[in-house]
């Protein structure tokens, strides 16, 4: 899963012209979602398999090479020794230590190629597991030792294993870094990767996927292959697919979801799905997906369609803005859809519940439509319930609380009736720094916007402000201490400094 680098805050509490303060939190909402965007980039599918095999645990921890060489020793092994010690060594290789150590012994990869490319069908599944594990290096180094293997996946993706052509595609991007140095084997590989997607067998759709993650996976992608994909007529075809009755099943469409990510993450121009109409492709089933779960006929593994299509939806927010996609998402039953699979996968699958957060963050904070939509649903009160959830769910919808609160005093009048006060007397008092600032953020929006309401920020408030005073961050108590002074003078019980 993405982890966002963090971004050095530029709001700074001297800010006392509301609208310059204002203008600095937008630029810097701005970078959050770029950096988000880039990190999804770089983000990596762990192979789903459809069994497990009972006492084959994932290596928790690196193995030593003595223990590598043990496993190795299995592996050159028959019979069912064999296939045990290529279950457990492709759950040690997700450690690259593992990796270095695995391809520097000798005839290593000379064996596991031997297997992959050999007539036992259970021995070459098992090393088409190991070569997906080391797929995922960044290493070149790892990528070079894999070029064996090259040959036999061109093979095994025209053939007719469905479940090899899906190894070949998970196992894709070890050879980004070969195809940047081989003109030709971009030529040979690409026209088969397009056969595979425009294909209009059920089978090959299903495992279309994964073989454009790579294409969007790296940045320093050859640009010739990512402007191929984009003028082929392939994103057509994906997005064609992306519908909750597909013909070809929900395995098509989380596959396709994942691809159109990937595509929409790196540095394309998606201006070409933006006329394709992607966006209301995404809406369109969210609004379907979101029906379902509302109505308790959800399916198993829809969250496997969501997430992806959530991704999508919101990084083309973020590129193009609400305005360029305005004429596609003039659909406020979106919103509907998003709280539904908040409530819905809260607990189980809190990562749909921050990706629907950050989708209505997006639409929220360019568009008042949107911020209307919200209290005319009455959503308000469904994510003041989410405030005193942690893992980064509070602090999505602090952030997209500023994003309506930003709209005027309008805005800001409606928040203060649904009680919004109450709701920041506890989340200024809570110990994650992210909280607290943007609890600030927020509160400041909204008695510079109206200081009439000022006088409803109770002691309560004010005493969460005052302890403020004390906290490690400086930039905190300095904005804590500016409220205090320029609006909340009268019912201070303390003299805090003028900022």
């Amino acid at each position: 899963m993405w982890r966002l680098k963090a971004v050095r805050h530029k709001v700074h509490p001297q800010c006392g012209n509301l609208e310059e303060f204002q203008f600095k939190r937008r630029e810097y909402e701005k970078t959050l979602r770029k950096a988000r965007k880039d990190q999804q980039l770089v983000s990596k599918r762990l192979l789903q398999e459809e069994s497990d095999h009972e006492g084959m645990e994932i290596a928790a921890e690196v193995l030593s090479k003595k223990k590598v060489v043990q496993l190795f020793r299995g592996i050159q092994q028959s019979g069912e020794e064999r296939v045990n010690a290529l279950r457990n060594f492709r759950r040690a290789l997700r450690h690259k230590e593992t990796q270095h150590i695995f391809v520097k012994l000798e005839n290593s990869m000379h064996l596991l190629v031997g297997l992959f490319s050999g007539s036992n069908a259970v021995w070459q599944l098992e090393a088409a597991h190991c070569l997906h594990e080391l797929s995922h290096s960044d290493e070149p180094s790892i990528a070079l030792a894999c070029l064996p293997a090259t040959p036999y996946l061109l093979t095994y993706l025209s053939g007719q294993s469905a479940k090899f052509t899906y190894q070949y595609l998970l196992s894709s991007p070890m050879h980004e870094k070969i195809m940047v140095a081989d003109d030709s084997l971009i030529i040979y590989e690409y026209p088969v990767h397009t056969k595979c997607i425009t294909s209009h067998l059920s089978a090959v759709f299903l495992l279309s996927g994964d073989e454009r993650n790579w294409l969007g996976r790296y940045k320093d992608l050859p640009s010739l292959i990512l402007r191929s994909v984009l003028e082929s007529g392939v994103t057509s075809h994906l997005l064609r697919l992306l519908k909750s009755d597909s013909e070809f099943g929900i395995g098509a469409v989380i596959e396709c979801a994942w691809c159109l990510h990937y595509i929409i993450s790196s540095n394309a121009n998606t201006n070409l799905l933006m006329v394709q109409g992607a966006v209301s492709k995404c809406t369109s089933l969210l609004v379907a997906l979101g029906g379902a779960v509302a109505s308790g006929t959800a399916t198993e593994g829809m969250d496997l369609v969501i997430s992806p299509v959530l991704r999508c939806l919101g990084n083309l927010l973020a590129n193009h803005g609400m305005e360029s996609c305005r004429e596609q998402m003039r659909d406020s039953r979106v919103l509907v859809a998003l709280c539904a699979f908040i409530q819905g996968f809260l607990q189980q699958h809190p990562s749909v519940a921050r990706e629907s957060l950050w989708v209505i963050n997006n639409l929220t904070a360019d568009d008042p439509v949107f911020c209307s939509a919200v209290f005319y649903l009455n959503l308000v009160p469904v994510f003041m319930q989410l405030l005193p959830f942690s893992k980064g769910i509070n602090i999505m919808v602090l952030r997209l609380l500023c994003n309506i609160a930003e709209k005027g005093p309008v805005y800001c009048q409606q928040l203060q009736q649904r009680e919004i006060f109450s709701a920041l007397h506890a989340t200024l008092r809570m110990a994650e720094p992210e909280v607290v600032r943007l609890s600030l953020e927020l509160l400041h929006i909204i008695v510079a916007s109206i200081p009439q309401v000022a006088d409803e920020f109770t002691e309560k408030g004010i005493s969460a402000l005052e302890a403020i005073q004390y906290n490690s961050d400086e930039e905190i108590r300095l904005r804590a201490s500016y409220i205090l002074d320029r609006y909340l003078h009268k019912h201070s019980q303390v003299n805090t400094p003028a900022v």
